[in-house]
This record gives structure tokens, C-alpha cells and sequence, in this order.
């Protein structure tokens, strides 16, 4: 166990977890704190009982009228908001499998997700339904559930929503919708599912461009909401703003996981903007925030933001994007708050390492999170290297996944064991200091990290080349100030085709194909690509080229007058 000297000395090294599903920490919360808010949606709260009644009411649904059985699998297509929750735990509920899905994808996309996860019912909101329906042909979903927004507004609210959440979609017959399903009467079915159940499966794409789902089970996922729960300190009654993607391991751990275990109150974001974030944060007197720093760097550029309206904010924190210096700075002068940084991925189900609260390091992923053994190795050789030396991250805990689902090839690719513990190839370089603290230096795997959303390269090339007038394509990380990493294509046209098409068009081309935090956002023609001796495109190679013509322009910019 390489567990450092700054571990909190009032935590154990070893969590205890309970021995349940995660549907029992809705039972157990709503046996606690039944009459007590557990959602609250821009004025409008749910309580406990009735949260712990909707899920088992959609499991009715599931059950009795969709003819969805144990271990099939229902996928999950909208922004964050109560029927997400509800769907999550009533789902599970059902014994089924909770299959998130980004709603920022096109129909094509989706698809691809339905027909590699076989799902039979997809739920969606109502702004998605078209997406949703195009998605849905020629796949295994025989039934499609809408939910609108607006069902769990108040009559009444001080907020100013965008008519996307506050309009209700026009009668479809191609919809079951969310009002009907919660209007069962049927019983809700007995449960089977163990903590070893497969429970979601959790998408995540890969140097190839082809989606893998990671397969967790209830024990896999309870490891980090417990864990995190205790490292920092939630009390029943605090407040979550659920600004994090819930269909990320992150934004479903933290935003939804962690609060329902507690006895807090889950407040969803649909969305991010500025000004709702800081008033949700005032009227809910929101505790807790695991929020990107893109967004946190949005919101104190805010130059009408009133820092007293976020005096309730104990806790910020966030992994999979490192916090620039200056924004560390701008947060702990602003706001009195040290940022906690994480670092995990979607095979771990979000945390695999974690700064102390009492002595967190900039820029840095922290220490081994509980049960969790780390080893730096060469990626070549496998080899141990010495402390301080870099190498690829292994990782072994009680939240590592369970494989990619029906992709075994790929399973065993992505593990290794060693003295007879089975490690998890992160595909990123590291480093532990003398104080036991891991620092993330680089990569192995092509990946682009854009706001903390994980892209991969030859996804995106992979869709680029679908363009009628692109001969050749590479895909590269652009260094962004906001973004920490945005996406560049380097195209080659088609001979009898240069000239004749702009940047802007292939770019616009693509964001019609492609979900926001894919699509590229500068493209650059050139006449060849640089290749190896076997034909292979030298992507490193032009990375650094663009990364140091990024920094020549920055520098040049900042010598302005």
C-alpha cells in the first residue's frame, strides 16, 4: 500500500462500505429524512419519500409494462434535472442497467450507444425527443419515455429559465410520457440485484474511436460515494449543486451518489450558466460544488457576481481537468476556498486519488484514495521505476470496473497483473514526489482534454473522413486558455478540392455530426502530413508544432501595449 505520510490521521486507511445496492441508500435516506428535500429544482423540492415512490414507480412501469427484465439495460438521454435522478435509482430499482448517455450527442452517436448496449427502453427530455426518435431506428429500443421539465418547476419562480425548460413538448404517439409512467398502479417488483450486480454501464471511447461501455457494479460505484462522503465531511442536509454532467462517473458520484447517501439535497443544473449557478448557490445556500474549472473561471469573470451570494460554499472540487495557478489564487482570495483536486477516470468510477483536505497541493492529483495501490512503471518494460522518476499510472482498487462490456480483447489490453493484484493501464504518465503526492505529467493514449470532457482523437477523424473533400486528416490538442485543451484538425483536401472549401465549412460541417466538446474548433489545411517510415501520421509531431506556434502567439499577445 503507497500510502503517504499526509493521509488525514482521523480517517482510516481501510473504508468499511455497507453491503447493500445503491437503491438502499434512497430506502435507508428516505426511512431517515422521508418528509425532507432531496431534489430541489429551481424552487420546487422533492422529498425523500417521494423520490423513493417515483423510482419505484418507473420500476413498475419498467417491469410490468415495458417488459424490461433484470439485467437488461435502459438507457438515460437527458441534461441534469429530477427525472435523472429518479430514473437512475428507479432503474436500479428494476433490477435493469443504468445506461447514461451524453446529451450532447447527435442521432448518429446515440445510436451507436444503443445498438452496442442493446437497451430496450430509453428515456429522454423532451428538447432530445427528436434526437431520441431518429436514434432509436433500427436499434433493440421498443419503448421511449419523454420527460418535460417543466413537470417539477413551481407555479412560481424567482429564476429566469430559458423556454427549454419551462415549455412542455406537443402530444407525440411516439413517446411514452414521463406523467403516465409515474401515474402507474402496478406494484413495484421484487428485487434480486446484489452489490455485485452489474449495475451501470458507464461509456467511454478509446485510442480506436469505437465507444466502450465500462462495466460497474453497485459495489464498484458505493466504493467512491462512500468514500468521498466521509473525506469531505457531508452532513445529512447538504446542499449539492449538481452542475457536473450526471451521465459522467463524476457528475453521477458526486451530484447525485454521495448526496442521496448522506441525506442531502441534490439541486440539478440542466446546464451551465453563470448567473442560475450563483443563484442557485444563494437560494439553496448550496455546501458542496464539484464544478470544472472552465466553469469556475466563467463565473468569477462575472463582473455583476456578488461574492456574498456564494458565502454557503464549503467545498469546491474537481477531477480530470488541472486548475491553472492563477484561477487557485482567484478562488482562495475570492472566496476563502481551497480547491480540492481529484483525479479518476470512467474505469474507476470517478476517484482513484485525492488531495487532503488539510493539505492539498496545485495542480496536483493527490494521494491514493482509500484501498486504492498505485504503481509507476515503464511503459515498455513494466518495469517499477524509482519515486520521482515518471512512468504509465497502474491502478488497483475496490472501484475499478469489470471490464469493457462484450469487448473482452479490450479488457484484457487495458489490465495487468502484478504479484498477483490485477492493475488498471491508466494510459497516463505520472509521478509520485518525496511527500507520496501524484503528479500527472502526460499521456500515453491519444486524448484530448477539453473542459474536462475526455476526447479521442481518431473519433474524431474517424467522422472527418466521412467528409466528401478530406484526403487525409489528424486530429490534435490545441492549447486553450479556457478550455485547457480545445480540438484542431489538420486536414489534407482532396487535390481537385483545395481552394475550394473554407475552414469554417468543414467546421460546421462537423458540429452538425459531432457533440459539442468533439467537434473541432480550428482547422488548418496543409498540402502533406508528416509520416514514419510505415506510413504512420507523426501526430506528436505536429502537436508540439501547434502547441509551440500557440505559445509564440500568446507570448506576442501579452507584449501588446
Amino acid at each position: 500500500m503507497n500510502r503517504s505520510r499526509y493521509w488525514p490521521d482521523y480517517l482510516p486507511w481501510h473504508l468499511e462500505k455497507p453491503d447493500t445496492t445503491l437503491f438502499a441508500n434512497v430506502q435507508v435516506s428516505a426511512l431517515r429524512y422521508g418528509s425532507r428535500p432531496a431534489i430541489g429544482f429551481f424552487g420546487h423540492e422533492t422529498s425523500y419519500s417521494e423520490l423513493c415512490a417515483s423510482a419505484e414507480r418507473l420500476a413498475a412501469w419498467l417491469r410490468h409494462r415495458a417488459g424490461v427484465a433484470p439485467g437488461d439495460r435502459v438507457m438515460v438521454f437527458m441534461q441534469n434535472c429530477p427525472q435523472w435522478v429518479m430514473a437512475f435509482y428507479g432503474i436500479l430499482r428494476a433490477d435493469a442497467v443504468v445506461v447514461p448517455a451524453n446529451p450532447m450527442y447527435k442521432a448518429a452517436e446515440l445510436r451507436q450507444l444503443l445498438q452496442d448496449s442493446g437497451a430496450k427502453v430509453l428515456l429522454c427530455s423532451a428538447e432530445l425527443g427528436d434526437i431520441a426518435k431518429i436514434a432509436a431506428t433500427d436499434t433493440t429500443v421498443q419503448h421511449i419515455v419523454r420527460a418535460s421539465y417543466a413537470d417539477y418547476l413551481p407555479h412560481a419562480t424567482s429564476f429566469i429559465l430559458p423556454e427549454w425548460i419551462t415549455s412542455r413538448a406537443a402530444p407525440d404517439p411516439d413517446f411514452t410520457e414521463w406523467a403516465e409512467v409515474m401515474a402507474t398502479q402496478d406494484a413495484p417488483p421484487d428485487m434480486s440485484a446484489t452489490p455485485d450486480s452489474l449495475a451501470i454501464l458507464n461509456y467511454t471511447s478509446g485510442s480506436t474511436g469505437v465507444p466502450k461501455a465500462c462495466m460497474h457494479t453497485h459495489r464498484t460505484f458505493m466504493h467512491p460515494i462512500v468514500g468521498l462522503s466521509v473525506w469531505h465531511g457531508h452532513a445529512p442536509g447538504t446542499a449539492f449543486l449538481g452542475v457536473a454532467p450526471m451521465y459522467q462517473v463524476a457528475g453521477l458520484t458526486v451530484g447525485v451518489g454521495c448526496s442521496i447517501y448522506t441525506g442531502g439535497l441534490v439541486v440539478p443544473m440542466p446546464r451551465w450558466d453563470r448567473k442560475l449557478a450563483a443563484q442557485l448557490i444563494h437560494h439553496y445556500r448550496i455546501a458542496y460544488a464539484g464544478i470544472a474549472p472552465t466553469a469556475l473561471i466563467d463565473m468569477l469573470a462575472d463582473k455583476s457576481l456578488d461574492l456574498g451570494d456564494l458565502s454557503s460554499l464549503k467545498r469546491v472540487s474537481f477531477g480530470g481537468a488541472t486548475m491553472p495557478d492563477s484561477v487557485w489564487q482567484s478562488i482562495h482570495e475570492k472566496l476563502g476556498l481551497t480547491f480540492i483536486e481529484a483525479y479518476g477516470m470512467t474505469e474507476t468510477a470517478a476517484t482513484t486519488h485525492i488531495n487532503p483536505v488539510h493539505r492539498p497541493k496545485r495542480q496536483c492529483a493527490g494521494i491514493p484514495f482509500f484501498d486504492t495501490d498505485t504503481l509507476i512503471v515503464e511503459p515498455e518494460s513494466e518495469r517499477c521505476v524509482a519515486q520521482g522518476e515518471s512512468g504509465e499510472i497502474l491502478i488497483s482498487g475496490p472501484q475499478l470496473f469489470k471490464g469493457y462490456w462484450n469487448k473482452p480483447e479490450a479488457t484484457r489490453e487495458s489490465m495487468i497483473e502484478i504479484d498477483g493484484k490485477t492493475y488498471f493501464r491508466s494510459g497516463d504518465i505520472g509521478y509520485f514526489d518525496e511527500e507520496g503526492y501524484l503528479h500527472i505529467m502526460d499521456r500515453v493514449k491519444r486524448m484530448i482534454n477539453a473542459s474536462g470532457f475526455k476526447v479521442w482523437p481518431a473519433e474524431v477523424e474517424n467522422k472527418l473522413y466521412d467528409h466528401p473533400d478530406v484526403l487525409e486528416c489528424c486530429v490534435i490538442g490545441q492549447p486553450d486558455a479556457y478550455r485547457g485543451e480545445s480540438v484542431k484538425a489538420i486536414i489534407v483536401l482532396r487535390e481537385e478540392r483545395r481552394g475550394q472549401v473554407s475552414e469554417q465549412e468543414i467546421i460546421a460541417w462537423a458540429k452538425e455530426r459531432m457533440a459539442a466538446f468533439k467537434y473541432p474548433r480550428s482547422v488548418q489545411f496543409v498540402d502533406t502530413l508528416p509520416k514514419s517510415p510505415v506510413g504512420k501520421t507523426l501526430w506528436r509531431e505536429l502537436q508540439e508544432k501547434y502547441a509551440n506556434l500557440a505559445h509564440e502567439a500568446a507570448s506576442q499577445e501579452e507584449k501588446k501595449p
